[in-house]
This record gives structure tokens, C-alpha cells and sequence, in this order.
């Protein structure tokens, strides 16, 4: 009986392992089947009042099941070298899809140089050509989506090795061609997908946008915390971030007083100076939104603040005035904005108001396995 069955199974394990590497050779291109098919439909968001409409991208623009590949590549550890951390990893949805640490973990257990940013409304930094991490250093957001798959500190894979496993899967070669019509996986479609995820994520139902919706009212210290936060001689924060069409940040790269810096050698941190090799860019960071601000702790690039109450005082009482900090930070030559303890209060009360708690109940969100 032992042997009866043995004749067979040895053909049998022979056979598949031939077919296995047969088919799933990654330069080879993917035999659709009857049941697949490409499908182009356009995806549409449901607008909120709180945000523009969505950007019409005419580069990669969204679709339906190329959002849907992005987000299953995203809550996917294949993508790491020893396939135990996705993107989902150092961006949680509980946290407006940003990690809970100074400096995320990656799969070698090191930590990375900054802290993880927020993940929504990337659509709209898309659409005015903005660029991508604190530094800058990603022209576009397809571009961004590869580097952390790459960088050591994080997931620490090469490209190809992504592109073997994925075309080795049993669903993604499916997916990919429903979603681009393409028998051949590339990281260029690996890119195209995850941006696409990437720009369908948005936020815009807070209190604050239901207020300004007239749906509800804010509370007395809200509103005084709203006042404070658009007044030259309260807060001070509409120059770097104001309203702007409810995104609440200018895109641009500042140099807030955080670091006592007389000479750019003096920062530990270059910034975008590093990318763009002009010394005045030390110490420069991307200007990040203060939508969710409550649930992205901790604050700044290198994660130096716990709490918000940290970040209030730092602009009202420990800015540093030097030859690189921002002409917008205005109070710098006296520490910063010198704000009251109820000031402070007013201020935190009304950026809680941007929260937005749609994102662990948005089921577009959510990890699809």
C-alpha cells in the first residue's frame, strides 16, 4: 500500500514543483483565466463638507479595484524582507494612520530617523504637485510608497524580491490585472496601486466641520481656542496652519525655532537642506496638518513631544530665535507666543474639535484580510 502510494505522489510533487516555478516566474507574464477581467471604474469618494471634492488625478487617477489591490498591499507584510510588517505596521488606522512612537521599529528591530506622519488628504498635496515625507525627498506619492519598503530602518526588501512574491501569490496576479489590465506585476504598478490607496483615504467630518456645517455648536472655550489659533496676537498658527479649504496645513517647508541653531552644521537633523543641498534649507520640515492632531502623538519630526500640552508650550515660551527659524514665526525674538495656561487650555479644547473619528468605523480603511 506504502509503495502504491508513493508511484503516485512522487510524479505528483515533481509535476507541481515544475508548474510552481513554471508560472510564477516574475518575468514572465500572468495567463489570465475566463474569470478575470480589467476594470477600469472610476472610484468615487462620498464628499464631506469639511474638505474640497476629490481631486481628479490625471496621472494615475483612482479606480475601484486599484484602490481596493492598493489597500490589501498595504495591510500586507509581504512587502518586507522576512514578510512580518506592512505598511499598516508604523501607520495605524486608530491613529489617523500614524504610529504611536518617536521612531517606528522595523523588521531588524531598529529604530527609524523620524516619526511616521499622518496618512489622509494626501489627494490634495497631489493635485498642487506638493512632494512627500518631512523631508521632501519623494517627488510623488507613487515615488514615496517604495522607499519605505527599501530603507533598512523600516521593511528592508528589494524590489525584486517584492515583485517574486507577489507574482507567486495565489490572489494578487488576479487583482493586478482587474485593476490595470497588465500580465506583467511591476513595481511601478506596485507604486501606482498603494498611491492610489493613499490618495482615496480623507478626513473631514469633525466637530469642527460639523460647527461649521451648522450642525452643531462648538463650546465657549472651543470657540475661544478657534479665535487664539487665527489671531496674530494670540497663537498665531493660520500663517503655517490655517484653514486652507479645511486641510489646516500650507504644504510647505519651515524651520519652526525647535532646535538653537547658529551655523547649519549645528543641526543633528538636516531636513530638507540634505535634499535640496541649500544650507538655508536646514532644519526645514514639512508643515504637517492639524487635522487629528489628537490622535497622532507624538508631535514634530523626531517625536520630541508627548503631548500636546508640550507642543503649546514649546510655541509660547521655548522657540528659538535663530538666523534659520521661519520669518512666520513672528514671536521668536521673545521665545514664542507667550500664551496663558487658559490660553493653552482654549487652544488644545478647539484642536480636539479636529478629530475625525470615521476612520476605525470606515470599512475602506480597514485591514481586508
Amino acid at each position: 500500500m506504502f509503495r502504491k502510494h508513493r508511484i503516485w505522489i512522487l510524479p505528483i510533487a515533481f509535476f507541481a514543483t515544475i508548474m510552481l516555478f513554471t508560472k510564477c516566474d516574475p518575468d514572465d507574464p500572468i495567463t489570465p483565466d475566463d474569470e478575470w477581467v480589467y476594470d477600469d471604474t472610476p472610484y468615487t469618494a462620498d464628499h464631506v463638507n469639511g474638505i474640497p471634492p476629490m481631486p481628479v488625478f490625471t496621472t494615475n487617477p483612482l479606480t475601484v479595484k486599484g484602490v481596493e489591490l492598493g489597500r490589501m498591499l498595504f495591510y500586507d507584510p509581504i512587502l518586507s524582507a522576512d514578510s512580518t510588517l506592512s505598511c499598516s505596521g508604523c501607520h495605524s488606522v486608530a491613529h489617523a494612520f500614524s504610529d504611536t512612537t518617536s521612531f517606528s521599529i522595523g523588521i531588524d528591530g531598529l529604530p527609524g530617523k523620524r516619526n511616521a506622519m499622518p496618512i489622509f488628504n494626501l489627494g490634495y498635496a497631489v493635485a498642487i504637485n506638493a512632494t512627500f515625507f518631512w523631508d521632501g525627498r519623494a517627488a510623488t506619492i507613487e515615488d514615496q510608497t517604495l522607499m519605505p519598503i527599501q530603507d533598512p530602518l523600516e521593511m528592508h526588501e528589494i524590489l525584486p524580491n517584492v515583485i517574486t512574491k507577489i507574482t507567486r501569490s495565489e490572489f494578487y496576479p488576479k487583482a493586478f490585472y482587474e485593476a490595470f489590465g497588465e500580465e506583467v506585476i511591476t513595481t511601478e504598478l506596485v507604486a501606482r496601486a498603494l498611491g492610489q490607496f493613499l490618495k482615496s483615504v480623507t478626513s473631514g467630518n469633525s466637530r469642527y466641520d460639523q460647527a461649521m456645517a451648522g450642525e452643531i455648536f462648538l463650546t465657549d472655550e472651543e470657540t475661544l481656542g478657534f479665535t487664539l489659533f487665527n489671531a496674530l496676537d494670540g497663537a498665531d498658527c493660520f500663517h503655517c496652519h490655517g484653514v486652507n479649504g479645511g486641510l489646516f496645513t500650507d504644504y510647505v517647508y519651515r524651520n519652526n525655532g525647535l532646535d538653537d541653531a547658529t551655523h547649519y552644521t549645528d543641526f543633528v537633523d538636516a531636513g530638507l537642506g540634505a535634499i535640496s543641498g541649500d544650507t538655508a534649507d536646514y532644519g526645514k520640515f514639512k508643515t504637517p496638518s492639524l487635522r487629528n492632531i489628537e490622535l497622532t502623538a507624538p508631535y514634530m519630526h523626531d517625536g520630541r513631544f508627548a503631548t500636546l500640552e508640550e507642543v503649546l508650550d514649546f510655541y509660547s515660551e521655548g522657540v528659538h530665535d535663530t538666523p534659520f527659524t521661519d520669518n512666520l514665526i513672528q514671536f521668536a525674538y521673545q521665545g514664542g507666543v507667550q500664551l496663558t495656561a487658559e490660553e493653552k487650555a482654549a487652544i488644545i479644547a478647539f484642536l480636539k474639535t479636529l478629530t475625525d473619528t470615521n476612520f476605525e468605523t470606515n470599512e475602506a480603511y480597514q485591514n481586508p484580510f
